[in-house]
């Protein structure tokens, strides 16, 4: 690790000061040093300017240039393998890599050259600004100064300073004088000027000098005038001589910012010293209550320092200050009792801290573990709620030190397991609320106060995956009624009575929301995951919140109009208590939505309009989801965007709207503060970089089919004769007509930049494409592919011309002109090679697709029946009936009946049979739907996508029709056709009302929702690199099931994915979609870093997988997990036999 020059240090001497210059105001206006510093320490989540600093960007560049190499070796390493080095509680990638990171040698280096570096620089402020201030002193007292000796400067650089300082040298006499003037009987202004005086004098002289004694005992008597300056003592530490540092020490005990200079065999000798100084106590007690206890060593540092920052210096080499005043005996023992908790917080941070214990104390038979101590500490908080000092600052309360501990040991993960993720730390904790729900009132000095210090520690604790697990399966606590329960359990039965008001020794008190609120966010904090919801889903808290919102909104809604004159019904400041709780109740039914399944339940509660409206609201103001959340509301829409009901409320919030928007304005619009004479660079990528985010915004948004439906179906393109440059899209529809469907010469003259927008576009569309049922709405809608066609036939003159949107719209023609898995069918890629011939692949202009693109059948798929050749099926009838074709039903059945006969299933004229072969499937599960009255699209006639169950039995039975009716039909008995056959179950009779009419479909709602559970247990990289993206396992998961894996998987894993499921039950749907997730592990964490993950998962087949090589894996988890998600699977079906 390279040291920094001279001209770096002086920079960042610069760019240190120009940062506390911008902070000024802020640290200014600080009561303490102690505010300042946790200004200091908070500013970036309290500046929203922080990271535009140019301090900050020097060391973040400074960093990355530094250590960017090893972190990416680092996640190298992790993604090439499987990801089993992971240590117990490092469950995600980044946890992983940090870790390993920070225990480099280069990591090391560089903190301790930055860490040098940075302590020269703020000495270095630190004198300047003390020579300005004297510099300024000694003008207002310029004929005083001229009447003593004169001052001769040199610039002399002290053997143990890092530093130069100006000084002025001062004689022997002059020592003496000021000694004298400091003499306590003394008057102020003559000891003030002494000590200013003294100020001027290298330290090193007047530690060496005879009067040394003298002075020290006036200095120390000086301390107790708050109005003298300290200055002095802050240039002693940092260049005094061995010989004399301890007199210092003694002093002050400021020591530990300058020790890094002295010898360390020196500082240990001065640590044991002062630890055997503060050991020393009186064995004589308080023999009786009017006798007064006699002082120890800790009582005098206490005084001094009343948290005890003096430790907190110690550990981490931070600066601190003292006063002193006088005290009561009582208030001296408050004095003591709060500088021992600081201690003893700060103690228990560290691993060696934590190791001193269990520890032996006076008065107590057993010793003090260290689950004693937080739970001790835990009381403290609730019980001592009322701060006995004179001091009125809630910084020295009890109670928000002790949470103040508490938060910082929820925030590392280390100390959260040894302190706690305990049973008796939860058992303490829970006591007064149990008490509660037994009916009896806890001895609390505040109620309110103490719940919300409760819940708010609970909150913390359920944030991370030990703490969730302790609570939720942890069954030893005694509940109200004496069994034996989960801290979830407790936790869910207390929020729900304090919503429905249930609680009877809360009659004559009022319990304020934010008490409410406070343990509905802790319930929150365990139903947004999918282990949490299948615990607390018997208590159905989404309709209590829902009713308790209905009633707070009704009361915010019956305001009436204030009268002028009249006196107010209700206050403003109530009206704003008012809409804070119903806002805080929207709030925590959105997190619902967090699951599949919680979604449902958002769903059935009415409100998702209400809630996703107010997430709109939050995301334009680039809000987190929470204060326990890292990542913004992305995943949360992406779940939404899955469903029917979902996609309908993010259009009608305005959301879809702002995506556009926001794309158009990247895409087309460009950064208007980015100057003319800086023109951007030509991109080299489909998607520019500036346009990425938006990119994937929107593949999020329409990855579902019923997103694509609910946004497109139905929908005629606008097609207009002129456009206005000015005139920007608002929804999904536009971006089709302006940046696809580019049929007219209108559109291409409406774009700035018609190629880089139209490779966008297309691009988009490839992604659409992925999904079949997308697809063959597009197809049908806008007859895609002859529109595609003609685009490259437009581009040939006497060759082909290759550029952006003719190699985009080839990729687009063979994905969509042919079916088939990985080893079935060939797709061109986007790169151009170097050479004469940048693009060898056959560009199409026609169907059939050239013979590279169709790769040849598998030898264990080859039949007697088939002989014929793939493309003879593609007959000039059949042909022009699927250009010209409206109807989703005959383009799609010339798409399977090509796969067909490609595997040498079906016969040449197997077209009409198919058509048959759905029309009957139609006909037999109309009759088994609910009338549901509703504007989604899915309720508009039958199932909206196609029958790609039925369509595969179709090739199993060789094209006979007869016979796949048949298994059809037997099979719509069994369990397994309800998530199998996708259509089985649309508005199904045979399901519950509310989910028939929810527009949500089973296989989202139960399989994804446990491809989700099981998936984070069972490969938490892979769980954790789809939070990272924005994307959703369930999302992914619903293409591959709804299309029943087809372009994914070759035939004959498809049909070891049936029968397997068919055999081993409706279960092993999701065993096989957790396999293929590990299966794609090593893949997912690659296009993770390169932000393509939810492209590279539709785009890419599953390559390489074999059911049959994770069968053994999927027993295993059949094992560990079939009796939660199977019965799961049976209760959703009550009304079918």
């Amino acid at each position: 690790m390279s040291q920094f020059s001279s001209e770096e240090e002086a920079e960042l001497q610069s760019l240190l000061r120009e940062l506390l210059k911008s902070v000024k105001d802020r640290i200014s206006g600080a009561p303490s040093v102690e505010c300042a510093e946790e200004i200091l320490l908070h500013l970036e989540e309290t500046d929203k300017n922080f990271h535009n600093y140019e301090f900050v960007k020097y060391l973040r560049a400074y960093v990355e240039s530094s250590f960017g190499t090893v972190i990416e070796e680092e996640t190298e390493n992790f993604t090439r393998g499987d990801g089993h080095a992971i240590g117990p509680g490092q469950d995600t990638l980044v946890h992983a890599v940090t870790k390993r990171t920070r225990e480099s040698a280069q990591y090391k280096q560089m903190m301790q050259t930055l860490k040098q570096t940075m302590m020269v620089v703020v000495e270095s402020l630190i004198n300047k600004f003390e020579e300005d201030q004297l510099k300024k002193e000694e003008m207002d007292r310029k004929s005083q100064h001229e009447q003593s000796s004169s001052h001769y400067t040199d610039n002399c650089s002290d053997s143990d300073s890092s530093f130069n300082q100006s000084y002025a040298f001062i004689k022997h006499e002059q020592l003496q004088v000021i000694a004298e003037k400091l003499d306590p009987g003394r008057p102020r202004e003559v000891r003030l000027e002494a000590l200013q005086s003294l100020c001027y004098a290298p330290p090193s002289d007047v530690l060496s000098c005879e009067n040394w004694t003298g002075l020290r005992r006036n200095l120390s008597a000086a301390l107790t005038d708050p109005d003298h300056e300290l200055s002095f003592f802050a240039k002693t530490f940092s260049s005094s001589p061995l010989n004399v540092t301890k007199d210092i020490y003694s002093t002050i005990g400021n020591m530990t910012t300058f020790w890094i200079r002295h010898p360390e065999k020196y500082m240990e000798e001065i640590i044991e010293n002062t630890l055997s100084l503060l050991a020393l106590h009186s064995e004589q007690g308080m023999s009786s209550p009017g006798s007064e206890k006699s002082l120890e060593p800790i009582h005098l540092i206490s005084l001094l320092d009343i948290k005890a920052t003096w430790f907190k210096k110690w550990m981490v080499s931070q600066e601190t200050g003292g006063h002193i005043t006088l005290y009561t005996s009582k208030e001296l023992e408050f004095v003591y009792f709060v500088h021992s908790l600081c201690v003893l917080g700060r103690l228990v941070m560290y691993t060696n801290g934590r190791k001193l214990f269990p520890i032996k104390v006076k008065k107590r038979r057993d010793p003090v573990t260290l689950t004693d101590l937080v739970a001790i500490l835990i009381s403290v908080c609730v019980c001592l709620f009322v701060c006995l000092c004179v001091y009125s600052l809630d910084s020295l309360s009890p109670t928000n030190l002790v949470m103040e501990v508490l938060r910082t040991l929820c925030d590392r993960t280390e100390c959260a397991v040894e302190c706690l993720y305990q049973i008796p730390v939860i058992e303490t904790l829970l006591a007064p609320v149990i008490t509660l729900l037994k009916g009896k009132l806890p001895k609390l000095n505040s109620l309110e106060g103490a719940l919300t210090h409760i819940a708010d520690t609970l909150a913390r604790i359920a944030t991370t995956e030990r703490g969730l697990s302790l609570l939720l399966y942890d069954r030893n606590l005694v509940s109200a009624e004496g069994e034996s329960i989960s801290a979830a359990h407790v936790v869910v039965q207390f929020t729900q009575r304090l919503l429905a008001k249930e609680l009877h020794v809360f009659s004559e008190l009022e319990i304020p929301p934010a008490v409410s609120g406070a343990f509905v966010f802790v319930c929150r904090q365990m139903y947004n995951t999918c282990e949490g919801l299948h615990v607390l889903r018997p208590y159905s808290l989404h309709e209590c919140i829902a009713k308790a919102w209905r009633t707070t909104s009704s009361v915010s809604e019956r305001v009436p109009t204030p009268v002028p004159g009249a006196p107010p019904v209700i206050t403003s400041q109530e009206l704003q208590s008012v809409v804070a709780w119903e806002e805080m109740l929207l709030d925590n039914l959105l997190n619902f939505a967090a699951t599949p399944k919680g979604l449902l339940l958002l769903q059935q509660t009415g409100a998702i309009n209400e809630c996703v409206a107010y997430m709109f609201s939050r995301f334009t103001k680039k809000l987190q989801v929470s204060r326990c959340e890292k990542f913004g509301y992305g995943v949360m829409v992406t779940q939404v965007a899955a469903t029917a009901p979902g996609i309908a409320a993010l259009q009608s919030s305005g959301f879809v709207q702002t995506i556009v928007v926001e794309l158009w304005s990247a895409l087309e619009c460009g950064r208007e503060d980015v100057r003319v004479v800086h023109p951007k660079s030509t991109p080299m990528d489909p998607i520019d970089r500036n346009c990425l985010k938006s990119f994937l915004s929107l593949v999020n948004l329409l990855s579902s089919p019923h997103a694509v439906w609910e946004l497109l179906g139905h929908r005629a393109l606008p097609n207009k004769t002129e456009y206005n440059l000015r005139e920007m899209p608002t929804s999904v529809l536009d971006l089709m007509d302006r940046l696809i469907i580019i049929n007219s010469d209108a559109k291409i003259h409406s774009l700035f930049n018609y190629e880089q927008s139209h490779t966008f576009g297309l691009r988009l569309l490839s992604v659409l494409c992925c999904n079949l049922d997308s697809f063959l709405l597009l197809e049908s809608q806008y007859n895609l592919s002859e529109l595609l066609l003609q685009g490259q036939r437009d581009n040939v003159t006497e060759e082909f011309i290759i550029d952006g949107p003719s190699v985009e719209r080839n990729h687009i023609l063979v994905r969509i002109g042919t079916v088939g898995g990985p080893s079935e069918r060939r797709l061109p890629p986007r790169a151009l090679q170097k050479g004469n011939d940048p693009y060898p692949w056959p560009m199409v202009s026609t169907y059939p697709l050239p013979k590279y693109y169709i790769l040849d059948v598998p030898k264990t798929l080859r039949t007697k029946q088939g002989k014929n050749n793939l493309f003879k099926a593609l007959d000039p009838t059949i042909y022009m009936c699927y250009l010209l074709c409206k109807t989703v039903c005959v383009c799609v059945c010339v798409c399977v009946c090509r796969y067909g006969k490609f595997l040498k299933l079906l016969r040449e004229d197997s077209e009409q049979d198919l058509c048959l072969l759905l029309k009957h499937c139609q006909e037999f599960l109309s009759q088994q739907r609910v009338s549901v009255t509703s504007e989604l699209s899915c309720f508009q006639g039958g199932y909206p996508g196609h029958d790609w169950f039925a369509s595969t039995v179709f090739l199993l039975m060789h094209g006979d029709v007869g016979r796949s009716l048949s298994l059809l039909l037997r099979f719509s008995r069994l369990l397994p056709s309800a998530f199998l056959w996708p259509p089985r179950l649309h508005s199904s009779v045979h399901l519950p009302i509310e989910i028939a009419q929810s527009g949500i479909h089973p296989i989202y709602s139960c399989t994804a929702h446990y491809v989700e559970m099981l998936l984070k247990a069972e490969v938490p990289l892979v769980f954790s690199a789809f939070r990272m993206s924005g994307f959703t396992p369930s999302q992914i998961c619903i293409q591959w099931l709804g299309q029943c894996f087809w372009n994914y998987l070759d035939w004959s894993e498809i049909c070891h994915y049936v029968a397997t499921c068919v055999i081993m039950g409706p279960d092993y749907q999701v065993y096989m979609c957790i396999s293929a997730l590990r299966h794609l592990q090593q893949d997912i964490l690659q296009h993770t870093q390169t932000q393509d993950l939810q492209v590279f998962l539709k785009e890419e087949p599953i390559h390489g997988f074999r059911v049959s090589n994770y069968l053994e894996y999927m027993e295993g988890l059949e094992r560990n997990y079939r009796s939660m998600v199977l019965s799961d699977m049976r209760s959703i079906l009550p009304r079918s036999s």
